[in-house]
């Protein structure tokens, strides 16, 4: 039994890929500490990639104007010299360990991760699915309408409509296409919010009658006589009111942007005020050795919930990060200009 269990074994655990969860691989890694990263969302960037990936950010030093998108494309780049892990759709569920014996923290996916210390970056909170307003939808929750994707597999060679016009909706249909037996995207309106890039991919196989596409929305689900959760058929309707049928579904994913709520971490036995994670700002340590809260997650007397704030919180948590990985190891502090081993790092040689 215990041969089928994932376990996953990094120095670093952080929960969370927002920008100061990617600062954070910077600066562990200048320590030498590698480090694997776990978000919910599919992709890089946090609440800046995801709710306002094309709004403009004036306050990061040395860049007068940035998207929430162009600074995760800038941190991914920054940190490529030291190959973080990143494990993307995934939630930490439950926590365990200490900082003398090692931490696990348990994944939604099964996945167990071992390390010596954890770092919360989760922003927020944990992003949850906006739902749709359709009078019933509880009844197939989970069995066929599904708002966010765990296990791909679920969905090979099945008919899958998938509604929403922003970057998930159409990321994921072109991720299932050729994968499901039919994708189809349905939307209210034939402009969509997504990445250039991926709206041109989709039009490409629109085009090549690879995928289907219907404006509209959904009205309603019914579902088959047995009551068993799967569905029967959608019910469409269109800006005029006008109602037509979808048949020969298997699957119903709605993805219409996300929420944040606290999540798992209340459940961690760490010390929280007002939403977020009590820590030190000597090192930015919550109340459980070995356990880091920076950015918007941490909270202390006089916190700013700025990007830059959160950088700062980065850097001085590595260093005491650093005491947990490597206890035998005393840390020579060094500047990247001038330290010709961070030069080699950071090249790649």
């Amino acid at each position: 039994m215990s041969e089928s269990i994932n376990y996953i074994d990094t120095q670093a655990v952080i929960v969370g890929a927002g920008p100061v969860g990617l600062f954070s691989v910077f600066e562990l890694g200048l320590l030498d500490i590698s480090c694997h990263v776990v978000d919910v969302l599919l992709r890089p960037g946090g609440q800046c990639a995801e709710l306002y990936p094309d709004k403009p950010i004036y306050d990061i030093p040395a860049l007068p104007i940035v998207t929430g998108r162009e600074l995760s494309d800038r941190l991914m780049e920054q940190i490529k010299p030291f190959s973080p892990r990143f494990h993307f759709g995934e939630t930490i569920l439950k926590l365990e360990g200490s900082a003398a014996d090692g931490f696990c923290l348990h994944s939604g996916s099964g996945k167990i991760f071992r390390c010596a210390v954890v770092i919360i970056a989760s922003g927020g909170g944990l992003f949850v699915a906006k739902k749709p307003s359709i009078a019933g939808i509880e009844r197939y929750e989970d069995t066929s309408v599904f708002y966010a994707i765990r296990e791909k597999s679920k969905f090979l060679n099945k008919s899958i409509v998938i509604a929403g016009g922003g970057d998930s909706a159409l990321d994921w249909a072109l991720e299932l296409c050729g994968y499901a037996s039919k994708v189809r995207l349905l939307h209210r309106r034939s402009e969509f919010r997504a990445t250039p890039a991926s709206v041109r991919k989709f039009e490409d196989l629109l085009s090549r009658k690879k995928i289907n596409f219907t404006i509209g929305s959904v009205d309603s689900i019914e579902g088959n006589d047995n009551g068993d959760g799967t569905i029967s058929r959608l019910v469409i309707k269109d800006a005029d009111g006008n109602k037509t049928y979808l048949s020969d579904v298997d699957y119903f994913l709605p993805f219409f942007g996300l929420t944040m709520r606290p999540g798992p971490i209340t459940d961690f036995s760490l010390e929280m005020a007002d939403g977020g994670i009590v820590v030190d700002t000597h090192a930015f340590e919550s109340s459980r050795q070995g356990i880091f809260a920076i950015g918007d997650i941490s909270q202390y007397s006089g916190k700013l919930k700025l990007i830059l704030s959160g950088f700062h919180e980065a850097a001085l948590m590595s260093h005491k990060a650093h005491e947990y990985v490597y206890p035998d190891r005393k840390l020579r502090f060094q500047h990247t200009t001038s330290s010709s081993s961070l030069r080699k790092k950071l090249s790649g040689a």
